[in-house]
């Protein structure tokens, strides 16, 4: 006899997509009066090296910082705490998910300049759901009272995966940050997250709040994109190898030798963190059609 498990009680339906089954966030989950910002796009455009970057141009600007990686490679932290990281699910798995008997060092580890690093990691292929690793990652933060001095909190999702779990992240974060690089796959990859961000944003604070362009040399393309979806580059990272020798070396952009194309990408990090902190603004966005997208971009 074939048996149809009902979903967990914290799995109901919604409207975060017709016919869905979501993750849905505990209220007791809620991060708190830090600014919250999720960082999505498509699978190795450079979120984990983005984030980072992010990360530590907060932290220079005084603020208290978490970056929360969300990926089973468990890497978005790499070049900050300069080796891999135990995720929260290996550390969990170590008390045989008792909680309460882990302490802070376990599973949350200092980087540099002082931005504090965690790894949710995922669970093993095939057997759960990414917005459980997520929603547990929060749950012992706040048990330990992390997030109660925390300025700002960044998750560096995985890939550009939308499901529910993947999606998770949506709905602690109050802005959505897209990296993106001038080509049609990552613009692709880019309309199917503004089409999340806006199933999530019905239920959820989380708005979009602009294109980060990413090893490009210019963003026609994207620019393209942003007139037709109502979107905005807020920041544009060009294509150096700097960038990604930094990443060899372990070590953020803020730690490379300072030629003035690096110290050129600093201050466009800085001036991001600014203006994030500071500013408010968001963008209803409107995920248009595989179709339109071909044309758009000149694709037969």
């Amino acid at each position: 006899m074939n048996v149809i498990a009902r979903p967990p009680a914290h799995m109901t339906k919604c409207t975060d997509g017709e016919g869905s089954v979501q993750v849905h966030l505990d209220p007791n989950q809620k991060i708190g009066n830090a600014r919250v910002f999720a960082v999505y796009g498509k699978g190795g455009i450079g979120k984990s090296t983005t984030s980072s970057n992010l990360s530590v141009a907060f932290s220079k600007l005084g603020k208290r910082v978490l970056q929360i990686g969300c990926d089973p490679k468990h890497d978005s932290t790499f070049t900050l705490t300069k080796k891999m990281m135990p995720t929260v699910i290996d550390v969990l798995e170590t008390v045989d998910f008792h909680s309460e008997e882990l302490r802070v060092e376990d599973f949350v580890f200092e980087g540099y300049n002082g931005v504090m690093c965690v790894e949710a990691g995922g669970p093993p292929a095939g057997t759960g759901c990414g917005g459980y690793v997520v929603g547990q990652t929060v749950k012992l933060l706040k048990e330990h009272h992390l997030l109660d001095d925390t300025d700002v909190v960044i998750f560096d999702v995985l890939g550009d995966v939308v499901c529910g779990g993947f999606a998770a992240p949506l709905q602690h974060a109050e802005r959505a940050l897209i990296v993106a690089a001038n080509d049609f796959d990552s613009i692709f990859a880019m309309n199917r997250i503004v089409a999340a961000i806006n199933a999530k944003s019905k239920n959820y604070r989380v708005r979009l709040g602009g294109v980060i362009a990413n090893r490009s040399k210019d963003t026609d393309q994207i620019d393209k994109f942003n007139t037709a979806a109502g979107l905005k580059t807020i920041a544009h990272i060009p294509d150096l190898d700097d960038i990604r020798r930094s990443r060899l070396k372990k070590a953020t952009l803020f730690e490379m030798d300072e030629t003035p194309e690096i110290l050129a990408v600093q201050k466009e990090y800085m001036r991001l963190a600014a203006s994030l902190w500071t500013e408010k603004e968001e963008y209803s966005g409107t995920a248009l059609k595989d179709r339109d997208i071909f044309d758009l971009l000149g694709f037969d």
